[in-house]
């Protein structure tokens, strides 16, 4: 279903998974540090995970969009 959608738009959700990772991250990190009563670690720890996680995902969904326009271009695709 992603396939289908113009560039564009793939690319702006694209911007909303790094958002989402690293956000999420941070945020189960504060729930861990509250929970558990260890200020600052897990927060760190969360945000690092988002990190690694928005840039590796990202770079895939990158990847994936710049390969479909690369075969348009090419003529495989219509």
């Amino acid at each position: 279903m992603m396939t289908r959608l113009p560039p564009v738009v793939r690319l702006v959700g694209i911007g909303w998974y790094f958002a989402f990772s690293i956000v999420g991250g941070i945020v189960a990190g504060v729930l861990l540090d509250g929970w558990l009563n260890t200020k600052p670690a897990f927060t760190l720890v969360g945000l690092l995970v988002g990190l690694l996680a928005a840039f590796w995902g990202g770079y895939l969904l990158l990847m994936e969009v710049l390969g479909r326009r690369e075969r348009t271009k090419d003529g495989d695709e219509a």
